[in-house]
């Protein structure tokens, strides 16, 4: 039981963990693979430690003590799916530009459109194509991730909400900015411009 605890201990240092680290920390430990394969089992039925996604966790303890900083949720975020980028509602939250309430961490990605519903939260992320996977930036902080401009946000949430801006004229897309209480106002000038380059350059494109 001792080496269990042991092995608990140095996961609880980590901000996320895949199965080969696990091992890593086991053999140093002389745990044999098997062994570590129970004890992931044990700590995952005693709630000590959390799946993001398959073969991929984290602490409970890590967890808990950074769950109110949204860094380390983008974090994981990015972390859960790659490549990805934080965007849309979450996102546009990040940057006040919005009001309401966020119940999942949404994402882009370049790979397929996927969901992970874990303890450490909901996680959604929306397939787009090579070339508009881009305009995001890495944001430095206690945890580092990656996340879409301001504009590239709104252009993203645009983009799903209207299935890629089907036969839609501009005026209808700053009606539909309003309906969903954006503040693009709040919004940096510079930052407006892009968004509506981008969307003259999609239309164009």
């Amino acid at each position: 039981m001792k080496s269990r605890k042991n092995l608990l201990e140095q996961l609880k240092s980590l901000p996320h963990f895949g199965k080969n680290t696990v091992y890593q920390l086991g053999k140093q430990l002389s745990l044999k693979d098997s062994t570590v394969d129970t004890y992931i089992s044990r700590f995952l039925k005693y709630k000590e430690i959390y799946r993001l996604k398959n073969g991929l966790y984290v602490s409970a303890d890590f967890f808990d003590k950074n769950r109110n900083d949204i860094s380390y949720l983008f974090y994981l975020a990015n972390i859960i799916r790659t490549p990805s980028y934080v965007s849309s509602w979450a996102a546009l939250q990040y940057y006040n530009l919005t009001t309401e309430a966020i119940y999942s961490i949404s994402s882009v990605t370049s790979k397929v459109t996927r969901n992970y519903q874990t303890k450490a939260g909901d996680f959604t992320y929306q397939s787009i194509s090579k070339e508009l996977f881009s305009n995001f930036s890495l944001a430095k902080g206690k945890f580092d991730f990656f996340i879409a401009s301001p504009s590239k946000a709104l252009f993203d949430l645009l983009y799903f909400r209207t299935r890629q801006f089907r036969a839609l004229p501009l005026e209808k897309i700053k009606a539909i900015v309003a309906e969903l209480r954006i503040d693009i106002d709040e919004m940096d000038k510079e930052e407006q411009a892009k968004f509506y380059t981008m969307i003259n350059k999609y239309f164009h494109g």
